[in-house]
């Protein structure tokens, strides 16, 4: 039997709050009617409305897909106009849940109609799905619920998903070319490995030519694509793998985190895009009317990276200490020395030597092994002298404290986080168009150079052979 709470009024106008058990809403309302109280609200208790919703769930098919951000995106802009045109929430979204496409999505709109029906509220029933709506779209519309508002917040909430899966596609369209062009020159160098090489190799030893340097290390190359060929995709992926592996660990994943904050032209991208990201968060949650303290935890959980999650972390700690929000923002926005890190970076230095490591040695190439390591030791220690030299480096710079510090003197803290995230989102658009600008000479001087290589390494064996034959 459903348990029903209820809000009312005696006699003599004081208010009444307490739960009853019955059969339906009717039932209960005459139940309380007769105990000579004025019911002013009644509702299915939360637990009782989940049960009752869950007894009422169909059977589903599995869902693959329908439930990423630009589904949602799309879903909270149709439903702001439905409410903005004053239809009832529920009729709306059992509009939307008829015409979703199976997935993800319709599954989370059925079982949210079916908890309104039961009696819970928007964000109580979105909540059920934190698969589909985040933490962070909950809470704002939890706060657009309690302002009256929620046609307004979702407008605001339609209006930041936009622009976070606009910034989303442009950082991605950008990797797109390069990734392309990346693995069809992968392909077509192996391919020449595998199948060209070789039979130079063979012709080269039948005739007993002394090959120069180049050559020798073109066939060592060759010698070790054709026998550990499986290496290929074997080594992406199980540095892939060791990467996942190292970031479900609390300081493998900062070491990780500060390690790429860093990197050459992506880090910068990387950095200058969470701060957007986390800027605009905060923004519209304060915006929205979300606690301050509740979006900062909302903002540090979306954050995405370690060292973001520490400074807003600490600027929650500043505010429930009666402090500002700017001055942690200085104070811990500095890199600092981690050894996770340092671990990173020595390694990334030592690839280069453990790649000539791992070429198979030749007659006249002994000492290859030796130099491998010598190079590999060498550049290590430079990238890793280079990392210290970038730890006092700060990711949020003096202009961000300074606006958040005035945005927090004339009580418009929102809409000077705001002004930062468009500031950072222009300059992300910015270095991605750079950024592609510059990686198609570099994709032109790297294929060129190794074609050139190849050619080189095996016309001089051919030229010398050539000679010897006139």
């Amino acid at each position: 039997m459903p348990t029903f709470q209820f809000e009312a009024m005696d006699a003599t106008g004081q208010e009444i709050r307490d739960v009853i058990d019955a059969a339906t809403e009717e039932e209960a309302q005459t139940t309380i009617r007769q105990m000579g109280y004025f019911v002013t609200k009644i509702a299915v208790k939360k637990a009782a409305a989940g049960a009752a919703a869950a007894k009422g769930k169909k059977k589903r098919g599995f869902a693959l897909g329908g439930g990423g951000t630009k589904y949602v995106c799309a879903f909270t802009r149709q439903l702001s106009i439905l409410q903005d045109a004053g239809l009832p929430i529920l009729r709306s979204l059992k509009i939307l849940e008829q015409n979703a496409q199976a997935g993800k999505l319709k599954f989370a709109l059925q079982d949210t109609c079916e908890e309104i029906e039961a009696g819970a509220t928007l964000s109580e029933a979105m909540s059920k799905c934190p698969k589909v709506f985040t933490r962070l779209y909950v809470n704002m519309i939890k706060a657009g619920e309690a302002g009256g508002a929620l046609e307004v917040i979702l407008q605001r909430l339609a209006e930041f998903m936009e622009r976070s899966e606009s910034l989303k596609k442009k950082v991605k369209g950008a990797m797109i070319y390069p990734v392309i062009v990346i693995l069809v020159a992968v392909g077509i160098l192996t391919f020449i490995m595998l199948k060209i090489v070789p039979v130079f190799a063979k012709m080269f030893e039948e005739f007993e030519l002394e090959l120069p340097m180049m050559t020798q290390l073109l066939v060592a190359i060759s010698d070790f694509v054709v026998n550990f060929w499986f290496l290929l995709p074997a080594v992406p992926i199980g540095l892939v793998l060791f990467v996942k592996l190292m970031r479900k660990f609390k300081h493998g994943r900062m070491g990780w985190d500060i390690f790429i904050l860093r990197l050459p032209i992506m880090g910068m991208l990387i950095e200058k895009n969470t701060l957007a990201r986390t800027t605009r968060t905060l923004g519209t949650l304060i915006s929205s009317g979300v606690p301050i303290l509740e979006g900062l935890t909302i903002t540090r959980e979306t954050a995405g990276n370690a060292l973001f999650e520490k400074i807003y972390g600490k600027v929650t700690d500043s505010i429930r200490e009666g402090n500002t929000v700017a001055r942690p923002l200085k104070d811990y926005s500095e890199l600092g020395f981690h050894p996770m890190a340092g671990f990173f970076w020595f390694v990334f230095g030592a690839v280069p030597g453990m790649m000539i490591m791992c070429l198979t040695p030749m007659e006249g190439m002994g000492g290859m092994l030796q130099l491998g390591a010598g190079v590999a030791g060498g550049v290590g220690t430079l990238s890793l002298l280079w990392y210290l030299t970038k730890i006092k480096g700060r990711v949020i710079d003096d202009l961000v404290v300074n606006m958040v510090d005035v945005g927090e003197e004339t009580g418009e803290l929102d809409t000077m986080l705001y002004k930062v995230a468009d500031q950072f989102d222009e300059e992300v658009k910015t270095l991605t168009d750079g950024l592609m600008a510059l990686l198609e000479p570099l994709m032109i001087v790297f294929l060129g150079g190794a074609v050139g290589f190849i050619v080189i390494s095996l016309f001089m064996p051919l030229v010398s052979l050539i000679q010897g034959l006139s």
